[in-house]
């Protein structure tokens, strides 16, 4: 699904136009941004939890040249997903 396709579905079930959708779409999405930039959790009871990890600096190959490397620390973006999510997908 993409996210035209989502802005879609959302004007269709909710009975607003796609452009009002479509602001609804962009402002959960900064609101999301902004909190995990800010190191915060996003839970959305029924569907799921948004969290940032870390990853540790750690030693990996180059795979054209089997040189040894160093990557860096990095922080990801983790998804846990909700039980009644879990168990619609199943």
């Amino acid at each position: 699904m993409t996210k035209a396709d989502l802005v879609s579905k959302i004007a269709g079930d909710g009975g607003i136009t796609k452009a009002q959708a479509e602001k609804a779409v962009d402002g959960f999405v900064s609101a999301v941004t902004d909190a995990l930039s800010a190191g915060d959790k996003v839970t959305l009871v029924g569907f799921g939890t948004f969290s940032v990890g870390s990853r540790t600096e750690r030693e990996g190959r180059n795979p054209r040249t089997g040189e040894k490397i160093t990557i860096p620390a990095s922080k990801v973006v983790k998804f846990k997903p909700g039980k009644s999510l879990c168990d619609k997908v199943k």
